[in-house]
C-alpha cells in the first residue's frame, strides 16, 4: 500500500465535533490544528512517529490506559473521551472517541469508499454466504472485486483472515484505500449489528444494502431485540438516497423496513411473489434449490436496466436458506449490471463457503463443518442433516464464549431440540479454551447455562476443555457410514484441521494430499492472535 502523505490534524479532523478549549494543556492551544500527522492509530502497539492516536472505550479495556505508551513511541497528539494528567501532548477532546476516528480514517484516506461500489449486506443468517455468492457473480463478468467479512478480507492478490465481521474502521478505510489503489471498481462486505452499534461503518458510502432476515443474535451485547434490531437496520434506514435497498418481503422485519429509508427499494419473497423478484416451482427434493426467479416487471436504478423475465437457477450449495441467500446475491448481480445468463452460471458454480455446511471428507464416513452461529442456523444446519441418508451422527459443538446467556441457551435449546430427531445418544462439547482468544472465551455463566439446557434435556453430555482432545474423541467415533458434525464459530475454527490431519495418518503420500485438499485455500483457523 502507498504511502500516505502527512496531513494536518485540523483537516483530519474536519467532520468531527470538538469543543472550544478541549485541549489537555494550555501550551498546545495555539499550535496544535497544524501538527502534521502520518499515520492514525487506536493500538499502542501500533503506533509510529508522528501519528494520532486515539484513544477508544472498549467493553473489556479502555484505550485511555495506553497514551503514555503511545506518547513514548511518537504519538504527537491524541483524541481522547477525558483529558488524561500528565501528557505532554496535545489532547483533543470529543464526546465519543469511536466515531471520532470512522470520520477521521475517512478524511485522512481520502474517502475511498467513494471512489469504490460498496454493497453491505447484513442479516442474522447468511451474511457470508450471500457476500461470496453476489462476490463471485461479479468476478465472474471480470470486474475486479473486492470482500469483507467473516471469513476474509480478500482483493487481487491478498487474502488476508479476519478477525471481526466488519473490521474497526481506521482498518476498513485502509482496506478500502489499498482496494481503490489497486483498482478494484466493487466491494462486497459483511456488515454486522456491533459494527454498527461501534460506529465502524460510519463514512462509509454504500451504493447497494440489503437485510435478508433477523433473528435473536447478540441479545446480550445490544441489551434487547429491539435494540439489536433498531442497529441493525440502521444499514437500510441511514441509507442514502440514490442508494438501493434489497428488501424480504417474507420476513416481517426486513418487510417493515420499506418504509423508512431514503433508498431505492427493490423487493422480493418465495412465500410473497407480489414483490419485483419472487421465486417459483421450487424443488428442494435433492437437497439443492432448483427454482425459476422471476422478475415481474422492468426495472431500473443508476442506469442499469434489469428487463422483466425469468432466470432458471440450479443451485450446488444444500438448504432452503441457500435459496433465499442465492435471490440477494442474485438481485445485487442484476443491480450492478450483471446478465441473466452470467448470474445464473455463477450461482450454478458456486460450491459454498468454508465452515457454511461444509463438507470437509466424503469417503468411508463424512465430516461437515458448520459454523453453528445461532439458532435459526442451527436449525438450518440440522434440518438439512435430517435429509440425508447416514448410518449414525456424531456431534462436537463448541460452545459460543462472549455472546451471553440468552444466546447460549437459545443456542442450546435449538440443539438439543434436534438431536433425538437425529438419533443422536451423545452429545460432546468443547470450550476450545487454548484456540479462541480473549473475545471469544467461553465464561462461567455460558458454560452453566449449557450445562442447564443439555441436563434439562436427558441427552448424556460431555464438555472437553481443549479442542485437540475432543476432535480426537469425536474422531475415534466415526464408523463407516457415518457423519461426524464439527459444529461451532470460532472455537470450532481449527477443527476442521486437526480432523483431517488424524486421517492422514498411516496415508501414502497422494492420498494425503488427496484428505488434506479442502485445506488449501483454507482461512479459518489460520489467523494469528493479535492484540
Amino acid at each position: 500500500m502507498k504511502g500516505r502523505e502527512p496531513m494536518k490534524i485540523n483537516e483530519i479532523l474536519e467532520a468531527v465535533a470538538i469543543p472550544e478549549n478541549s485541549e489537555g494543556s494550555a501550551e498546545f492551544i495555539k499550535d496544535w490544528k497544524d501538527i502534521e500527522i502520518t499515520g492514525l492509530s487506536y493500538h499502542s502497539k501500533r503506533v509510529e512517529t508522528n501519528h494520532l492516536f486515539f484513544c477508544i472505550k472498549g467493553y473489556e479495556t479502555d484505550g485511555h490506559k495506553y497514551l503514555p505508551e503511545a506518547v513514548r513511541k511518537g504519538a504527537a497528539a491524541a483524541v481522547v473521551e477525558d483529558i488524561q494528567p500528565g501528557i505532554d501532548i496535545p489532547q483533543i477532546k470529543v464526546k465519543n472517541s469511536r466515531i471520532a476516528l470512522a470520520k477521521s480514517a475517512a478524511n485522512f484516506y481520502h474517502h475511498p469508499s467513494k471512489k469504490l461500489q460498496v454493497i453491505g449486506i447484513t442479516a442474522t443468517n447468511g451474511k457470508t454466504t450471500t457476500s461470496f455468492m453476489a462476490h463471485k457473480i461479479l468476478k465472474d463478468q471480470n470486474m475486479e472485486a473486492g470482500i469483507i467479512g467473516t471469513v476474509m478480507v480478500q482483493y487481487r492478490n491478498k487474502k488476508i483472515p479476519s478477525l471481526l465481521t466488519t473490521p474497526e474502521s481506521l482498518d476498513l478505510q485502509k482496506h478500502f484505500n489499498g482496494m481503490v489503489e489497486e483498482g478494484v471498481s466493487h466491494v462486497t462486505m459483511e456488515v454486522s449489528s456491533s459494527a454498527q452499534e461501534l460506529h465502524r461503518v460510519d463514512g462509509v458510502d454504500f451504493d447497494i444494502v440489503t437485510l435478508n432476515n433477523i433473528s435473536r443474535e447478540h441479545i446480550d451485547s445490544h441489551g434487547s431485540f429491539e435494540r439489536y434490531f433498531e442497529v441493525k437496520s440502521r444499514l437500510i434506514t441511514r441509507a442514502k438516497s440514490d442508494s438501493a435497498a434489497v428488501l424480504n418481503l417474507d420476513d416481517a422485519y426486513s418487510k417493515g423496513l420499506i418504509s423508512k429509508t431514503k433508498s431505492k427499494v427493490f423487493t422480493f419473497g418465495i412465500e410473497d411473489s407480489s414483490g419485483d423478484f419472487s421465486v417459483k416451482n421450487l424443488d428442494l427434493s435433492t437437497g439443492r434449490g432448483v427454482f425459476t426467479l422471476v422478475i415481474n416487471k422492468d426495472l431500473h436504478h443508476k442506469g442499469v436496466r434489469i428487463p422483466k423475465g425469468e432466470i432458471d437457477i440450479n443451485l450446488s450449495v444444500p438448504g432452503f436458506h441457500s435459496v433465499y441467500n442465492s435471490v440477494v446475491a442474485a438481485i445485487i448481480g442484476l443491480l450492478s449490471g450483471v446478465d441473466k445468463s452470467g448470474v445464473k452460471k455463477s450461482l450454478k458454480a458456486f460450491r459454498g463457503v468454508e465452515r457454511r455446511f461444509e463438507f470437509l471428507y466424503e469417503k468411508d464416513f463424512k465430516i461437515v463443518d458448520d459454523h453453528f452461529a445461532n439458532a435459526g442456523n442451527i436449525h438450518m444446519t440440522l434440518g438439512t442433516l435430517k435429509e440425508m441418508e447416514y448410518n449414525n451422527l456424531h456431534v462436537l459443538y463448541a460452545i459460543r464464549g462472549k455472546r451471553g446467556v440468552a444466546v447460549n441457551r437459545e443456542n442450546t435449546e435449538a440443539l438439543v431440540e434436534w438431536l433425538p430427531k437425529l438419533g443422536v445418544t451423545e452429545l460432546l462439547a468443547t470450550e476450545s479454551v487454548s484456540h479462541v482468544m480473549e473475545k471469544d472465551r467461553v465464561t462461567a455463566e455460558e458454560r452453566e447455562v449449557f450445562q442447564q439446557v443439555t441436563k434439562a434435556s436427558g441427552i448424556p453430555t460431555r464438555i472437553i476443555k481443549e479442542l485437540p482432545e475432543a476432535v480426537a474423541t469425536i474422531m475415534k467415533k466415526a464408523e463407516p457410514g457415518d457423519v461426524v458434525l464439527l459444529a461451532g464459530c470460532q472455537g470450532m475454527d481449527y477443527g476442521g484441521e486437526m480432523a483431517l490431519k488424524i486421517l492422514v495418518k498411516g496415508k501414502t503420500p497422494k492420498e494425503q494430499d488427496e484428505i488434506l485438499a479442502p485445506l488449501k485455500d483454507r482461512v479459518a483457523g489460520i489467523a494469528e492472535e493479535n492484540e
